[in-house]
Parts: C-alpha cells; sequence; structure tokens
C-alpha cells in the first residue's frame, strides 16, 4: 500500500514536471475562497484560450519546479494552490487577472514565464501587454510609419513642381 502511494506521488510528479516543461507560463494562484461555480468558470476560460489549471499538493509543485529548475518559488507554495499551465507567454496570465478583478478572492502568487521566476507584480505587467501577433501588428505599424511619411513628402515635391 505504501509503495502504491509513493508510486503515485512520483508519477503525478513526472505530470506536472512536464506540464512545467511543455510551458511557456505557468501561474500559481491560491484559490480558497472561490466555489465550485467559480473555479469551474475558471478552468472554462482557460480551457477556451488553450491554457489547463491542476490543483496540485505544494509538495508535489516543489519537487516538480526544483527538477525543473525553477528557484524561487518555495516561498509562494503554501496554503491552497492551483497551477495555470500555458503553451503562450501571457495567455494564463491575463486571464488570472482578469479573472481576479471579477473575484477578489483569487490571489496570484508568482508565475514562471519562458523559464524565468516571475513575482505577482511583474506578472500583472506582462498580463496586460498584447498577445505576439498584437505586438507583430503594433511594430508593422511603427515601422510602416516613417515609409508612409517619406512617401507622403515625395508626392508633395511632385506636385509642387508640377504647379
Amino acid at each position: 500500500m505504501k509503495e502504491a502511494t509513493i508510486n503515485a506521488k512520483v508519477e503525478k510528479t513526472q505530470e506536472i514536471l512536464n506540464k512545467f516543461q511543455e510551458s511557456k507560463s505557468i501561474v500559481f494562484v491560491d484559490y480558497l475562497g472561490l466555489t465550485v461555480a467559480e473555479v469551474s468558470d475558471l478552468r472554462t476560460r482557460l480551457h477556451n484560450e488553450g491554457c489547463e489549471m491542476k490543483v496540485v499538493k505544494n509538495n508535489i509543485l516543489r519537487r516538480a519546479a526544483k527538477e525543473a529548475g525553477y528557484e524561487g518559488l518555495d516561498e509562494f507554495l503554501v496554503g491552497p494552490s492551483a497551477v495555470a499551465f500555458s503553451k503562450d507567454a501571457t495567455n494564463a496570465s491575463k486571464i488570472m487577472f482578469n479573472f481576479a478583478k471579477e473575484n477578489d478572492v483569487l490571489k496570484i502568487k508568482a508565475g514562471v514565464v519562458e523559464g524565468k521566476y516571475v513575482n505577482a507584480k511583474d506578472l500583472k505587467v506582462l498580463a496586460s501587454l498584447p498577445d505576439k501577433n498584437g505586438m507583430i501588428a503594433m511594430l508593422l505599424s511603427v515601422l510602416q510609419a516613417p515609409i508612409r511619411n517619406f512617401a507622403c513628402a515625395i508626392k508633395a515635391v511632385g506636385e509642387k513642381q508640377e504647379n
């Protein structure tokens, strides 16, 4: 019986380690006080954006984080912990912070973004950034502005010379 329990813990730790390695961002939250319906709503929101949330024992999270090479998380892995995994760098944190605005019971503890530990304050800043496609669109807009201005100047010079 004891061996079966140990094997189950090892398997769960390996599962969470795999999730850590596959994810671009990980968000640790304290969900204590949320109703079952609110947790279900949060899970649905995360799932709709390609994210996943799991409630995991802190010891398993600590072991998996240590094996993944994430330092500095132990102080946040106390009390009830849920963890959201995302293959995108900002999706999980955006969803969590938006949900936390509606439900002040949810507390964001910390996160890992692209392999680097991030505290809740910095995670909030990252959550406010546009996604990758939005950033590319903004960059293209900035790059097009000088060319557009140059084209307008050439057109104005050409029209002036015609007159």
